[in-house]
């Protein structure tokens, strides 16, 4: 985010000059086919001009402060001008409006989709920040809201911004507040969902320790086909952990108890099952089954393309890219209302058994055990994040561990220093993703 202040002083709401107690933010966007923040600038930098906002958001990352925050505002149309910062997103040139809040693409929706993306982005950066500093719970009630949603408590006029443009892209204004909360925490907003593509980060011995744990009687051929998961996630770049995690839910644990499909039909993820008596489609190999079951949730996942032969029978059915998290792979949850399953909280059932799988093997590091120090452990993940100071508050140094063996010099509240960083204690690790060896 690049903030600029470029107050609008001809204006007749800055020159009004009257003052707020910020009590909340309100997110809009401007309603026209504009990506150009100039533009309204210099529509509202009039005297005869009826409206003007504290802020306005540019693709590129550039936000134009067009007033003093704590300046009232003319943006909502009703009370929210009286307790509640106004921030305007441009909107792309690739779109066209039908008539209110109804909008259709005129391009391949990739510019749409980019730019929509980008401004969301630099909102939550900007709402975080702005939150600091006014000392305000992105989560709290009434705090961060929509010009929708401000209609919808009788504060602000009849406007269907922003969830009208957001809703095609999987946003919402509940992970809006999520994402400016992860923000002011020291996380980005992409680290607050569970992405379903990139790379395991379980092993398959970590899998298959989990699974005897919970199913003792397992069959060795169910055990034999767990790096399959892995190595047909690699191929099209999805998590094969999570596709084992969801197998494992689907399964109870591939006892099949209660489950609509059965070992025999190798098909681990009930592809098929759309309705309660039906017994699902089947497969030759348990390979095949769990190359449909990857290709399945890439396509809830992305958007592109297949690496290998599509095998998946029900891909047709499934609207590209509306689940790129766990968490959205539950009807319920998804902000489209689409997903795999219609079950409540479907996907955090699944990252809670994939939290136990990843969990296997690994020191419990709790507030009661210490260890002498130094000591060494084993990092078997490429992109364990190195911060500050031993918490997420802390922010990141830009820099990964790798894989490897490190040596810890220093513990506390379940973070390492390394030894690398002992001079100025700014190396820190989080043990929880560490193997004490």
């Amino acid at each position: 985010m690049n903030l600029k202040q470029n107050y609008l002083t001809q204006s007749g709401c800055y020159k009004a000059g009257k003052r707020i107690t910020v009590k909340g933010l309100m997110i809009h966007s401007v309603g026209c086919p504009q990506p150009k923040a100039d533009v309204f600038m210099k529509n509202w930098n009039r005297a005869d001009a009826n409206a003007c906002v504290h802020a306005i958001v540019e693709p590129d990352g550039d936000v134009y402060q067009l007033l003093p925050w704590d300046f009232r505002g003319w943006h909502s149309g009703g009370g929210a001008n009286n307790t509640h910062i106004g921030v305007e997103m441009t909107e792309p040139s690739t779109i066209k409006y039908a008539g209110g809040a109804n909008w259709t693409e005129t391009g391949n929706g990739e510019n749409t989709k980019a730019h929509v993306l980008a401004t969301y982005k630099c909102a939550v950066e900007l709402f975080a920040y702005l939150c600091q500093q006014f000392g305000l719970d992105p989560v709290a009630d009434g705090v961060i809201i929509s010009h929708s949603e401000g209609c919808k408590r009788g504060i602000a006029s009849n406007h269907g911004d922003v969830e009208h443009l957001w809703s095609e892209f999987g946003l919402s204004m509940q992970q809006f507040r999520k994402d400016i909360k992860a923000a002011m925490e020291g996380s980005t907003a992409e680290d607050s969902l569970t992405a379903i593509m990139g790379k395991a980060q379980a092993t398959a011995g970590q899998m298959a320790s989990y699974l005897k744990k919970k199913n003792p009687s397992v069959p060795q051929s169910v055990l034999d086909m767990i790096p399959l998961y892995l190595s047909e996630g690699e191929a099209e770049g999805v998590r094969g952990d999570i596709a084992f995690a969801q197998s494992c839910l689907e399964t109870g644990n591939f006892t099949f108890s209660g489950s609509a499909v059965t070992l025999s039909q190798n098909n681990f993820c009930g592809l098929g099952v759309t309705q309660r008596g039906k017994t699902g489609l089947s497969f030759e190999t348990a390979q095949l089954g769990i190359r449909a079951q990857i290709q399945h949730l890439k396509a809830y996942a992305s958007a592109d393309a297949f690496v290998g032969e599509g095998i998946d029978p029900r891909f047709r059915y499934v609207k590209r890219g509306c689940a790129p998290y766990v968490e959205w792979l539950g009807q319920k949850e998804n902000p489209q209302g689409k997903g795999w399953a219609a079950g409540e909280k479907y996907g955090e059932k699944i990252l809670s058994i994939l939290k136990a799988i990843v969990s296997e093997g690994k020191v419990q590091f709790m507030e009661s055990l210490t260890f002498s120090v130094p000591y060494m452990v084993r990092v078997s993940i490429p992109d364990l994040n190195i911060r500050k100071g031993p918490g997420k508050s802390y922010p990141k140094t830009g820099k990964f561990t790798g894989v490897g063996v490190f040596t810890v010099v220093e513990e506390k509240d379940s973070w390492g220093l390394l030894k690398a960083y002992a001079e100025k204690r700014d190396g820190w690790i989080s043990l929880a993703f560490a193997t004490r060896i």
